[in-house]
C-alpha cells in the first residue's frame, strides 16, 4: 500500500526552506517533501509547490508559459512559513501525468490522480493529514466519470489571452464563508453565484473558508464568477494569461483563527491604525465651504463631545481631477485645519474622485503623459457626470500613483490634511453599475456593466480588480513615503475606500459597504456583509450610520425631521459603537434646514435622541484599550475583529452549524465583537424587548453572559429575550467589565 513514508520524506530535510517567522512555526510543523512539481500534459503546464504554512499554489497555463509578470496579491515569500528560494518556478519533480505523485506541505497533502478514478496524475486532490495519521479529503478537482474537464481553457479572440473555468469538488453539507461583501443578508454563501466585478456596494473577493476547515484564493485580478453549487464550486476567469489559485489548510475542522493567520500571511497583516482613528468620525453630504466646517468644530467643542475626524465630502473642488480643494469656497484649508484641531483635536479627511474632466488643471499633463484610463474601442471617454464626459486616472500605472499623490500632497497633505476618502473607487468606471451618471434625463441605464476600460496593466475584463487595490496602494505609497514609514508599521494617517481586494487588509486603508439606503432592511443587511468581509481578512470595516440615501419608497427615509428615521438612525448610530471603526454620513433630508444641507450631527436627530447618540460616542471612547487589543492582535496574526458566531462556538455548541447554514438572524445579525462582547444590533422599528441567541461556551461558568445593561447574567444555549429600549443595544460580555475595559483580555 502506498504510504507517505515511501516519499522519503525525512530524507528531503536538506531542501532549501525559508521559515520568514521562525516563533511561529507551529508544533510538530512537518517540512514540505519537495519544492514543487511541474506537471505537463499535451498543452497544458501546472506549476504545484507548497507555500506558507499547510498550503500548496497551483499556476496553470495552456500553451504559452506566463512571462513572470503577471499581476498577484499574494506576498512571495509569505510572512510566515515555507518557500522556495529563490522563489518564482523553482520544482523537485517534472512529470507529464502517466503516474501519480504526492507532495507534502505541514498537515496539506497534495495528490495527482486520474480522471474519474483511472490511472494517471492529472487530477488534483487536496487533504488533510489528521493527528492520528488519516487523511480528510478537503476538496479535488470536479472530474466525475465522463464528465467535462475540471480545467477549462477557451480563446475568445487574437492573441494570448484565454478564459478559464476551473470547478472543485463540493458537499450540500460545506459552508462557504468570506467572498468579500454583498448586500444578501448571507453568512453562508453556499448557493450563491457572485459575479467578480466591483460596483457601488458590491465588492466581490476571491477569499474564500470552507467549514470544512481549508481556504482558498483565486489570486485573479480580472472580471470572473464564484459560484458555490451543492456539489461543485467554480472559478471562472473572462481573461487571463495565467490561472493562479493557493488552498491552505488549518490542522483542525473549525480552527478559523488559525486559517486567519494563514490567509495574512499570504495576502497581508494589517498595520495598526492611530489611536485616535478608533474614536467618533463626523461626515454628511456635504460641509459645502471653510466657515461651515470651522463652526462644525467650535460646535463640537462647545457641547464637549468628543470627535476623532471631520470629513470633507465631494465636489468640493473646482472641477474633477483638480485634486485640490475650490479656492472659493476654501480659501486657507491650513487655517481651517488648524483650527479644527485646536478645538477638538480632530484630524480632517477629504474626498477624492480618481475622474478626471477635460477641464480639470491636470487633465492636459495626465492625458499627454498617458496617465489617464481609455476604453479599447472609440474615444476613450470611461464616463459621465452631470453632463460632463470625463476619464479616470490609471492606478494601475505607478506613475499615474505618483502624479495623484504629489496632488493630493501639494494641496491637502501640507495643509493639515492628511487622510483621504478614495470614494468612486470601484474600477471601469465610476462604479455605479445602474446608472449612467447623469449625462441625460432620459438614459438612466444602459445595457452594459462597465465599460472594458483600457489601462497600462491590462483591460477590465483582465485586470479590473487590480483598480481599486492599486487606487488603495497610491494613498499607501504617498503617505509611507513622506512619514517615512514602512508598509505593516503603525499607521499614522488613514484611508476610507468603497472598495477593495484581495490583500486589502496591508494598507492603512478603512472599506466601507458603500452608498446604502437609509431603511431597517438595509441596516439588517450591513450586519452580515461586514461578517464577510471579516472571513475575507478586512478587519478595517464600517458603515454609513444611518445608511447613504434615502430609499424613495418610504416616505420618511433619511429625513432627520421625522420619528420613524430618527429612530433607525439611532440604532444605526449605536451599532457603529461596535464595528471596528465608528463613522457616520450620509444624504439627509429636513422640514426645517441651517445649512447648504441637511444636518447629521448628533445633535440633529431631536433633544430626546441628542443624550443617546453622545452617550454612545462616549462608550466608544471608553472601549478604547479594549479596541487597541482587538486591533493588535489582527496585526499580528490576523485573528478576526468582528467575529462570527461559527469562528468561536462552532465547537462548542451543536446549534451554530445548523443555524448558520440557514442563515438564521442569529448567525446573520449577531456576533462577537473581538473576544468578549456579543452585539445584537436591532434591526427592525419600535422594539422594546429582543431575542439573542447566547451560544455554549465550552467553559465551566453555567452563566458566562452578562446583559451590559442590567449585569443580569445567563446561561449559553438558549435564546434569551432581553429590555432593549430605544437606547440600549442588546450586547453581552463574557468575563469581568473590569479587564474588558482595561483592554486586558487575551
Amino acid at each position: 500500500m502506498f504510504t507517505l513514508l515511501t516519499l522519503g520524506l525525512l530524507a528531503q530535510a536538506t531542501l532549501t526552506l525559508a521559515l520568514t517567522n521562525s516563533n511561529s512555526t507551529p508544533p510538530n510543523y512537518f517540512y514540505p517533501n519537495s519544492t514543487g512539481l511541474r506537471l505537463q500534459h499535451g498543452l497544458e503546464t501546472l506549476l504545484i509547490q507548497p507555500f506558507g504554512y499547510d498550503g500548496f499554489r497551483v499556476r496553470a497555463w495552456p500553451f504559452r508559459p506566463p512571462s513572470g509578470n503577471e499581476i498577484s496579491f499574494l506576498y512571495d515569500p509569505p510572512l510566515e512559513g515555507y518557500t522556495t528560494v529563490p522563489s518564482g518556478n523553482t520544482y523537485t519533480t517534472a512529470t507529464t501525468g502517466t503516474t501519480s505523485q504526492a507532495l507534502r506541505n505541514g498537515n496539506l497533502i497534495l495528490r495527482t490522480t486520474g480522471w474519474g478514478g483511472e490511472p494517471g496524475g492529472y487530477r488534483l486532490s487536496f487533504s488533510r493529514i489528521n493527528p492520528n495519521g488519516s487523511e480528510t479529503l478537503l476538496t479535488n478537482e470536479y472530474a466525475p466519470l465522463k464528465s467535462l474537464n475540471p480545467r477549462s481553457y477557451q480563446y475568445p479572440g487574437p492573441g494570448a489571452e484565454f478564459s478559464a473555468e476551473f470547478s472543485f469538488s463540493a458537499t450540500p453539507d460545506e459552508q462557504i464563508y468570506g467572498t468579500g461583501t454583498q448586500q444578501d443578508h448571507m453568512v453562508n454563501k453556499k448557493g450563491q453565484v457572485i459575479d467578480l466585478i466591483n460596483f457601488n456596494t458590491h465588492i466581490p473577493t476571491p477569499v474564500v473558508v470552507s467549514s470544512k476547515g481549508y481556504a482558498f484564493i483565486w489570486n485573479m485580478p480580472g472580471e470572473g464568477r464564484m459560484e458555490f453549487g451543492p456539489l461543485r464550486t467554480r472559478f471562472t476567469a473572462k481573461t487571463t494569461t495565467l490561472v493562479d489559485y493557493v488552498v491552505v489548510a488549518a490542522p483542525e475542522e473549525g480552527d478559523y483563527d488559525t486559517l486567519q493567520q494563514r490567509i495574512s500571511a499570504l495576502t497581508g497583516r494589517a498595520p495598526t491604525p492611530p489611536d485616535w482613528a478608533l474614536g467618533y468620525i463626523q461626515s454628511k453630504l456635504r460641509y459645502e465651504n471653510q466657515t461651515e466646517v470651522e463652526l462644525l468644530a467650535r460646535a463640537f467643542h462647545e457641547r464637549e463631545i468628543p470627535v476623532a475626524m471631520i470629513v470633507i465630502d465631494y465636489q468640493s473642488w473646482a472641477a474633477q481631477g483638480n485634486w485640490a480643494l475650490d479656492p472659493r469656497l476654501w480659501p486657507d484649508p491650513a487655517a481651517m485645519s488648524a483650527v479644527v484641531r485646536n478645538l477638538t483635536g480632530a484630524e480632517m479627511m477629504a474626498s477624492l474622485w480618481p475622474s478626471v474632466a477635460d477641464n480639470s488643471d491636470n487633465y492636459a499633463a495626465l492625458q499627454a503623459n498617458g496617465l489617464l484610463s481609455a476604453t479599447r474601442d472609440g474615444p476613450g471617454t470611461t464616463d459621465s457626470w452631470n453632463g460632463s464626459y470625463i476619464r479616470n486616472y490609471d492606478s494601475t500605472n505607478p506613475a499615474a500613483r505618483v502624479f495623484l499623490w504629489e496632488m493630493l500632497r501639494e494641496n491637502y497633505y501640507e495643509n493639515g490634511i492628511k487622510n483621504f476618502w478614495i470614494d468612486q473607487a470601484d474600477g471601469g468606471a465610476l462604479g455605479e453599475a445602474y446608472e449612467n451618471n447623469g449625462q441625460s434625463t432620459y438614459i438612466e441605464s444602459v445595457p452594459f456593466a462597465l465599460p472594458n476600460v483600457l489601462y497600462a496593466a491590462g483591460t477590465q475584463l483582465g485586470v479590473g480588480k487590480l483598480y481599486p487595490w492599486a487606487h488603495q496602494q497610491a494613498i499607501e505609497e504617498g503617505v509611507r513615503n513622506v512619514t517615512g514609514t514602512e508598509e505593516g508599521s503603525a499607521c499614522e494617517y488613514v484611508s476610507l475606500s468603497r472598495s477593495g481586494f484581495i490583500g486589502s487588509q496591508r494598507f492603512c486603508s478603512v472599506i466601507w459597504s458603500g452608498d446604502t439606503t437609509s431603511v431597517w432592511e438595509t441596516l439588517g443587511v450591513q450586519v452580515a456583509s461586514g461578517l464577510s468581509a471579516a472571513a475575507t481578512g478586512w478587519g478595517w470595516w464600517t458603515v454609513d450610520a444611518g445608511g447613504f440615501q434615502a430609499d424613495p419608497t418610504v416616505w420618511w427615509s433619511g429625513n432627520i425631521d421625522t420619528a420613524e428615521f430618527r429612530q433607525l438612525y439611532v440604532r444605526w448610530l449605536q451599532w457603529t459603537t461596535f464595528l471596528p471603526f465608528m463613522r457616520t454620513h450620509g444624504s439627509r433630508a429636513c422640514y426645517v434646514q441651517s445649512a447648504y444641507t441637511c444636518a447629521n450631527e448628533p445633535w440633529s436627530y431631536g433633544e430626546e435622541n441628542t443624550p443617546i447618540i453622545v452617550g454612545y460616542i462616549h462608550l466608544r471612547y471608553r472601549l478604547g484599550r479594549y479596541l487597541k487589543a482587538v486591533f493588535n492582535q489582527f496585526h499580528l496574526t490576523g485573528r478576526s475583529i468582528m467575529r462570527p458566531l461559527y469562528m468561536d462556538f462552532g465547537k462548542t455548541d451543536p446549534k451554530i452549524a445548523g443555524l448558520t447554514a440557514a442563515n438564521s438572524n442569529f448567525t446573520t445579525q449577531q456576533y462577537l465583537f473581538g473576544p468578549r462582547l456579543l452585539v445584537s444590533p436591532v434591526t427592525l422599528p419600535n422594539v422594546t424587548e429582543w431575542p439573542v441567541y447566547l451560544p455554549l461556551t465550552g467553559g465551566n461558568d453555567t452563566k458566562p453572559w452578562t446583559y451590559w445593561w442590567t449585569n443580569v447574567t445567563y446561561a449559553g444555549g438558549q435564546v434569551v429575550k432581553v429590555p432593549a429600549p430605544v437606547e440600549h443595544i442588546p450586547v453581552f460580555h463574557l468575563g469581568s467589565r473590569e479587564a474588558l475595559l482595561s483592554g486586558d483580555v487575551f
